[in-house]
């Protein structure tokens, strides 16, 4: 596992909005007494998206100070857990599975797409709007290749496709999540080869 480290930039400090505030206690409160530190992966979580999409240093003492914890605590686990960024990801967090699956079915192409449109990994683009890293299986694989961005999942992808959704999010367009291709959910590529008879149309 590679060193992760805290952004040499940070703000200078964090507090959840009233929303987000309330959020956290009805977390907290599903916890009995003296086990309040459990809360602290969803309350880091919701932290980061309220910071846009990366988990400054401020937000994590923070949430350490909410459940009563040592900084350090919640240090380790914010720096051991890869779902928290520790630097800005920008407002579109690209991440694309590499593994065999993906790779065997054009992984490498959607790679490309992010190296000549978005910049080098792991870093912001120059607009600031996006930033892409490869990640480990993402359990798509029947629709591989695939992306994660943000929550949503885009599959079937090629690489003039991750292309078109790269230019459509910066442009602030709506993409539509799931496969890019034709089919359906998971099914066959060219289209359905089994339970195709419709109930009630003379089949048993």
């Amino acid at each position: 596992m590679s060193v992760r480290r805290l952004d040499p930039n940070q703000p200078e400090s964090f507090e959840f909005t009233p929303e987000n505030l309330e959020w956290a206690k009805g977390q907290i409160a599903k916890y009995p007494d003296g086990r309040q530190a459990s809360a602290i992966i969803p309350l880091l979580w919701q932290a980061q998206k309220q910071a846009g999409g990366w988990l400054p240093e401020p937000a994590i003492r923070y949430v350490a100070d909410m459940l009563g914890m040592a900084y350090i605590r919640a240090m380790e686990v914010a720096t051991f857990y890869t779902m928290f960024n520790l630097t800005p990801v920008g407002e579109h967090f690209v991440q694309v599975c590499g593994t065999t699956p993906c790779w065997l079915r054009g992984a490498d192409d959607i790679k490309d797409a992010c190296k000549k449109h978005i910049g080098p990994e792991k870093t912001l683009s120059a607009d600031g709007k996006m930033s892409w890293m490869e990640v480990e299986c993402l359990g798509a694989c029947v629709n591989a290749p695939m992306v994660q961005i943000n929550d949503d999942y885009y599959e079937d992808l090629d690489g003039a496709k991750m292309e078109e959704i790269i230019k459509a999010l910066r442009d602030g367009k709506d993409v539509t999540p799931g496969p890019q291709s034709s089919r359906k959910t998971s099914e066959p590529i060219g289209g359905l080869t089994s339970l195709t008879d419709v109930p009630g149309a003379g089949g048993k």
